[in-house]
């Protein structure tokens, strides 16, 4: 039986002390104050997709077309305005030089993530609104409100991963939202709620982080030696300033395989050395123009 399957039954056994639906279903009680997020074990997706579809339910989201992209199984490609949550299927086309043909007879060619806004603790969208349309809520996840953003669209380049989408039919920014409204009523997030292997995994970050330690550990112990943590403080993924993702992941293949970048940043980081680089420049014009008027005197 799994840890959440054993929280659960705990949790029907003793009903009477009030639990919230979140901790019977995900063994963690939502409260304002504390920090939440997703653990996503990419060793454990069976690429169902019934995380897509379950956010695309709650969510209201419109349905993709169904033809098919020329992507292996991957009809919906990625993340956008309109899909939260993006199944990606990763062929590999050999492993260590052995051509798929002439490898073992089960699926260990195929690399499947569930991706997702990142929640960055430094969230880059967030620094870049304009308007305060983007605001960090009382669990420490980051939503955008779309009564108050204008469309500028700052927030799409400044987003290291390529999350965020101003949608071209209203003209305003969409992302996940970590089902914001499920986490205020003391409901789990419905793409963790859907995963039938979980492989997505919510709950309070300290303790996410530790389960993820302890599986990466199972995992070293049990021959996948190139298991790791992307996101998690110290990691791959939580660098340039972003010091951790509240979606973080355990990969097994480096991040780019995965279409996620190894070091993403801040573009904040960049303004400094930007302005003192303008500034170097304008000084050297104004020194360049004093020279060229003092040798015409």
């Amino acid at each position: 039986m799994s840890d959440r399957h054993e929280k659960r039954a705990d949790s029907v056994v003793r009903s009477d002390v009030g639990a919230g639906e979140s901790q019977a279903t995900a063994g963690t009680r939502i409260e304002p104050g504390r920090r939440y997020g997703f653990f996503t074990d990419t060793t454990l997706c069976i690429g169902c997709k019934a995380c897509e579809v379950a956010c695309k339910e709650w969510n209201a989201l419109p349905s993709d077309r169904g033809a098919l992209s020329g992507m292996s199984y991957d009809n919906s490609r990625g993340l956008s305005a309109t899909r939260w949550r993006h199944v990606a299927f990763i062929e590999k086309l050999d492993v260590d030089g052995e051509p798929p043909t002439q490898m073992p007879p089960f699926q260990s060619h195929w690399l499947m993530m569930s991706d997702v806004c990142k929640h960055c603790s430094n969230a880059p969208c967030l620094e870049a609104c304009p308007t305060g349309a983007i605001f960090r809520t009382e669990f420490d996840t980051v939503v955008v409100q779309q009564d108050i953003c204008n469309g500028c669209g700052y927030c799409v380049p400044a987003c290291p991963f390529g999350v965020v989408e101003v949608d071209e039919n209203d003209g305003k920014a969409h992302k996940c939202t970590l089902c914001y409204d499920r986490l205020k009523g003391g409901f789990e997030p419905a793409c963790s709620k859907a995963c039938p292997t979980e492989s997505i995994r919510f709950g309070e970050l300290d303790e996410l982080q530790r389960r993820a330690e302890s599986r990466v550990d199972r995992l070293h112990a049990s021959g996948v030696g190139g298991a790791y943590l992307y996101g998690a403080p110290e990691s791959p993924g939580a660098t340039g300033g972003l010091e951790r993702l509240n979606a973080f992941f355990l990969l097994t293949d480096a991040p780019e395989v995965y279409g996620l970048p190894r070091a993403p940043d801040r573009p904040a980081n960049r303004v400094g050395p930007s302005l003192a680089g303008g500034l170097g420049a304008v000084v050297a014009l104004a020194a360049v123009a004093a020279a060229l008027l003092g040798s015409r005197r």
